[in-house]
């Protein structure tokens, strides 16, 4: 069986995150609301704690969406540096300005 590359990794975690976001969003309101027995919190933590651990938002990793790169990420372009660099000194990124001195 091949291997699965970490993007694809990635976006599987992003798609069980969204499946699992309103479930896992109503079990943490339950398990922080101390006006309810502490029995019902407890076995809302529980019932948390049984939903697939990829399906934490902390999971996913910010990459690049050219490259795929982890590391080196701009959150308001989504991409890597090296992405960012290359395709601005190709003049594709609209704005953006090469400087060297």
């Amino acid at each position: 069986m091949a291997k699965k590359s970490a993007i694809e990794k990635n976006k599987k975690r992003k798609q069980l995150v969204e499946k699992y976001a309103a479930k896992r969003a109503e079990l943490k309101a339950i398990a922080m609301n101390e006006d309810l027995p502490l029995e019902d919190r407890f076995k809302a933590r529980l019932k948390l704690a049984e939903l697939p651990r990829n399906s934490a938002p902390n999971r996913v990793r910010n990459r690049c969406e050219v490259t795929g790169r982890p590391r080196g990420y701009y959150r308001k372009l989504k991409m890597s540096r090296i992405a960012l660099r290359e395709l601005g000194s190709n003049g594709q990124i609209p704005g953006l300005v090469k400087s060297s001195w």
